[in-house]
């Protein structure tokens, strides 16, 4: 299988065109099933978990294809409405179209995100948003069936501001009859961007980007076309590498606005940041200070997958640094890996507690996609060659991230 070999130590230069987002890109793929016509999507990141939406699209009768960077769904051959478990089984976020089939369809079957029964866990959050809006639901063996002879509008209230049961809440409301009320929604950019293709596709969204969002159900939805927003934890890894490495990069169609926490931490770190129209720019122009206590929590709080690359950075920093990951129970994974590369950490439970020092290369292994990105960037600061092995995560969320890296002066290759 394919690694990624990294050369560190080499303060990084240049300038990278950031790609579009993939927690933005995913829930749109699946909201292009409620169109009665074409949609051209663009901007679209080159990722495993596109290629796995894009094919269950077509598993569900659609046509859906990509070009470059275009992804072109077209729904006039829908006609199934259940996922086989080994197309749920290639994408973690599969759940995402439940709300979307269940509206046009009346009726999903799929298997159980990673095979499990039902418990108090986030899938319940879906679920529950689902029967507000008049869905039943049953479950046998491992498969989830809801059914709904016409969705209606309810109030959806979460208990957690859960980014994808918003998503389902969200893009079934639009085929619901009635007015739709979604409170404690979640407020992440990426919710933003879903009701922008959403309301091209003529749908009535207001209140996205706030933690009520309201949805006026319509009969139908037409064909649109839309551009993905920028992918802000690819900017993070990017600033994050810098940060690490030293060095100046400038990361093309950074948006300041949806990066103001994590932007923050660099900031105290020591890291100069400069912002344009359509760029930052980060300078390291020495040793970094530990940013004391880091915790992640929702939107626009700092965020979950920012904490594994700019832990990474802060295996160098001077002083200790405390994270406290309050959104994943298992979310330091990387850590055991990156103990492996010199760095001084510690983790009790959702702490980790570390001490900046030296690192060294060392054959590490990617156990997920945000944590393959922090054995990245702490590659690029250490001395030495290090092997990453475990792509196929990183290739889940990162469009070229060897390519990226080069394109930032590192020596950064793929290699068999």
């Amino acid at each position: 299988m394919s690694k990624l070999k990294i050369e560190g130590g080499i303060p990084l230069r240049g300038e990278t065109e950031l790609q579009g987002s993939k927690n933005a890109v995913l829930p749109i793929l699946a909201a292009s099933l409620l169109a009665q016509g074409p949609c051209e999507i663009e901007n679209v990141p080159r990722l495993s978990d596109v290629r796995a939406a894009l094919e269950i699209l077509r598993h569900l009768g659609c046509s859906a294809s990509m070009e470059g960077r275009c992804a072109a769904v077209d729904t006039k051959g829908l006609c199934r409405w259940e996922i086989p478990e080994e197309l749920m089984g290639r994408m973690r976020s599969s759940v995402m179209f439940l709300g979307a089939i269940l509206a046009r369809m009346g009726r999903v079957s799929l298997t159980l995100p990673g095979g499990c029964e039902l418990g108090p866990r986030p899938i319940d959050l879906h679920l529950d948003a689902m029967r507000a809006l008049g869905a039943q639901v049953s479950e046998e063996g491992g498969r989830l069936t809801l059914t709904a002879e016409a969705l209606h509008g309810g109030t959806v209230l979460l208990r957690l501001p859960s980014v994808g049961a918003t998503e389902n809440a969200l893009i079934a409301a639009c085929l619901a009859k009635g007015e739709t009320e979604i409170i404690n929604a979640a407020r992440e950019p990426e919710i933003e961007d879903l009701a922008a293709f959403l309301t091209a596709m003529g749908a009535r969204v207001s209140g996205a980007g706030t933690s009520r969002i309201r949805v006026e159900g319509a009969a139908s939805l037409h064909g649109a076309r839309h551009r993905v927003i920028p992918d802000r934890i690819a900017a993070a890894t990017c600033l994050a590498a810098c940060a690490a490495a030293g060095g100046e990069v400038t990361v093309k169609g950074a948006r300041q606005d949806h990066l103001g926490a994590f932007l923050a931490v660099l900031e105290k770190m020591g890291v100069s940041l400069e912002f344009g129209a359509d760029y930052i720019r980060a300078r390291t122009p020495g040793q970094l200070k530990a940013p004391g206590t880091v915790e992640t929590g929702p939107y626009p709080a700092f965020p979950t997958d920012g904490q594994p690359p700019l832990l990474a950075a802060c295996l160098t920093a001077a002083g200790e640094t405390k994270f406290v990951e309050n959104m994943f129970e298992n979310r330091f994974r990387h850590v055991s890996e990156l103990m492996k590369m010199g760095a001084r950490a510690q983790v009790r439970g959702r702490v980790c507690t570390l001490r900046g020092g030296a690192l060294h290369g060392a054959q590490v292994e990617a156990a997920d996609l945000r944590g393959g990105a922090a054995l990245a960037v702490a590659a690029l600061a250490a001395r030495g060659e290090s092997l990453i092995g475990g792509l196929s995560h990183i290739e889940r969320g990162y469009d070229g991230l060897a390519g990226v890296l080069q394109d930032l002066g590192a020596r950064a290759f793929e290699i068999d």
